[in-house]
């Protein structure tokens, strides 16, 4: 099930001795006023744990958490005719390389296109995933992020390989284009991130408990004309974790709108480059490497394995 999304809510001066159910309609403009009496009339909005009232005067300070309803996603996907880039396959799993701009399962706004209907038509069995619209993802990339993911063919190896991701076992290598020149050849980004508070679709630094532990170790691969490509290598697998590291060391990926800037790129340029597993059922070392997509080459950067730009 997809989960809610938690908004915290600050009093401002502006909003003392108001209605509460006025004052949340100003702060979160993507709600309409029935939408947020129905939250409170359910108990989804809280001050300081306890549920609340529409009519409530709010007080200058006060902390709401509200609760927002995920949409629900469609129930199943359909078998769609898209071509998939296998780097690895045999009876339990499959490693694919992921384009750009494709979604890994379908849910609210995307029923079609995604990773998930190319494998169904791919054929054969897939495990049944966590939640019914996610058959045999184990893991997920952004939808502008390319590169590897692994699929699990039966709810066996779908268990194993969410163990081995859960332990950080799993060793990936991401590439990412970055703007400026880390002070730094290599380091590690130790910080924990959270969603953030407002900007609901955005990660943000934040102390626990609020913000969940990640781990980025980096090396700074080449530099040329204020770019920079960079090996990213996540030991946690937080959402949008090399993202908001790599904004908070000052330098954000090349094509990125949340944490930098669009500029001329179509998406931003993250790449998942490598992914070294142990297979579930013969206990072999698992190594898959995707080609660098052409976007890459749109900055002038030395990039391994490269595809020309067309």
């Amino acid at each position: 099930m997809t989960e809610p999304a938690i908004h915290e809510i600050t009093a401002s001066e502006e909003d003392n001795r108001q209605r509460l159910d006025m004052v949340l309609v100003r702060h979160l403009h993507h709600l309409s006023r029935s939408k947020i009496q129905s939250l409170v009339k359910s108990g989804r909005v809280t001050l300081g744990g306890k549920p609340v009232r529409s009519s409530d005067e709010v007080q200058t300070g006060n902390l709401f958490l509200i609760e927002e309803e995920a949409p629900k996603p469609p129930a199943g996907a359909r078998p769609e005719d898209i071509p998939l880039e296998i780097l690895h396959e045999d009876a339990d799993l499959l490693v694919v390389n992921k384009p750009a701009g494709m979604v890994v399962h379908i849910g609210a706004g995307h029923e079609e296109g995604t990773l998930v209907n190319a494998l169904l038509h791919h054929g054969g069995a897939l495990s049944s995933g966590s939640e019914e619209h996610r058959p045999g993802i184990v893991h997920r990339l952004d939808k502008e992020t390319s590169g590897c993911i692994v699929v699990a063919k039966n709810d066996q190896t779908h268990a194993a390989l969410s163990a081995q991701f859960a332990d950080r076992q799993v060793k990936k290598t991401y590439l990412a284009i970055i703007r400026g020149r880390p002070r730094h050849t290599k380091g590690t980004i130790d910080l924990a991130i959270g969603r953030h508070p407002v900007q609901r679709q955005k990660m943000t630094p934040r102390r626990p408990p609020s913000g969940r532990d990640a781990v980025t170790d980096y090396e700074l691969l080449a530099i040329r004309d204020g770019w920079s490509l960079v090996a990213c290598m996540p030991r946690t697998g937080r959402t949008h974790q090399i993202r908001v590291h790599l904004q908070h060391l000052g330098h954000p990926i090349a094509g990125d709108p949340l944490y930098g800037k669009r500029d001329h790129f179509e998406r931003h340029l993250l790449h998942a480059w490598k992914l070294e597993f142990t297979h579930p059922q013969s206990g072999e070392s698992i190594r898959c490497t995707a080609p660098v997509p052409g976007d890459f080459a749109l900055v002038p950067l030395p990039v391994p394995g490269a595809k020309s730009q067309p």
